[in-house]
């Protein structure tokens, strides 16, 4: 049988350095190999970098199976093939501005949405040499709807293998509500009673759309709530204290994927921590 692997992006930067350490330690986490990808022009150019990145893995993660791949290809359509086969596959992200930090960002952003296997997108300040402190720390998972079922899946096989707690932030589709003039008894008019009715199944939402996986993953301590207002900002702000923040993308817009959401936009850009990009539908 193949071993299983994860693959991770690099290209020379401070970035993708980061990003293949991150790599490194989930590939060593998960007992599976590592594939490091270079996608170049001109695949005499990627010897050097490719090397270089081999050595810093064995360096940190002695044993770790290590493979080493250069393509002459562009670096989102190779890694949307090889995203496939993978168990997890890591890139960087924006981080010291420039022009280099803006292709990486597009990157990151066009791969949102076409990834085929979970993405994960780095983050955040991460944990120095083999350190499992992130492992002690929460696992957030953004939940939209019921439909978001292969993101919660992951979530909870992640908080389980760290030994973390999940956190569920439900955060339901706006919905429009003509306001109405005051009633003279709280809570008793016509509007105040279908938000009310609204809000309880929004928030059975969530129960609704855990209960099949918290059963298979008894021992995670599950810790959900519904944000109805300002989502996109309440998980930018809940990443600071988490490990690892998984969301779902879904395939809408164009046969490529169209663009991710706001919410996986705004994580994108400002989350605190590795963002997860599960594959939805």
């Amino acid at each position: 049988m193949t071993q299983q692997h994860v693959v991770a992006a690099v290209d020379g930067s401070l970035f993708s350095v980061r990003a293949l350490d991150q790599a490194a330690h989930e590939a060593a986490r998960r007992g599976a190999a590592l594939r490091v990808l270079y996608a170049v022009s001109d695949r005499d150019e990627a010897g050097p970098v490719l090397a270089s990145a081999a050595a810093r893995v064995r360096e940190r993660h002695p044993g770790l199976p290590v493979e080493t791949r250069a393509v002459e290809d562009d670096v989102v359509r190779a890694l949307v093939r090889e995203s496939a086969n993978a168990v997890l596959t890591v890139v960087g992200t924006r981080g010291l501005g420039g022009l280099a930090g803006f292709v990486l960002g597009a990157v990151s952003t066009r791969l949102a949405s076409r990834t085929r296997g979970p993405l994960m997108v780095v983050r955040g300040s991460l944990p120095r040499g083999n350190s499992s402190h992130d492992d002690c720390r929460d696992v957030l998972l953004g939940l939209a709807d019921d439909t978001d079922t292969e993101a919660a899946v992951y979530a909870f096989r992640e908080a389980e293998a760290r030994g973390a707690r999940l956190r569920v932030l439900h955060s339901p589709a706006h919905r429009h509500t003509t306001p109405e003039l005051p009633s003279p008894f709280s809570a008793t008019s016509p509007g105040q009673r279908r938000q009310a009715t609204l809000d309880r199944s929004e928030e059975a939402v969530t129960r609704f759309a855990l209960a099949g996986i918290r059963e298979l993953h008894p021992s995670v301590e599950v810790d959900s709530r519904t944000v109805r207002t300002a989502p996109a900002h309440a998980l930018v702000e809940a990443t600071r204290d988490a490990a690892v923040v998984v969301v779902g993308s879904h395939r809408r817009g164009t046969r490529h994927g169209g663009h991710p959401g706001p919410i996986t936009h705004a994580l994108l850009h400002g989350a605190h921590c590795p963002v997860v990009i599960v594959p939805v539908g």
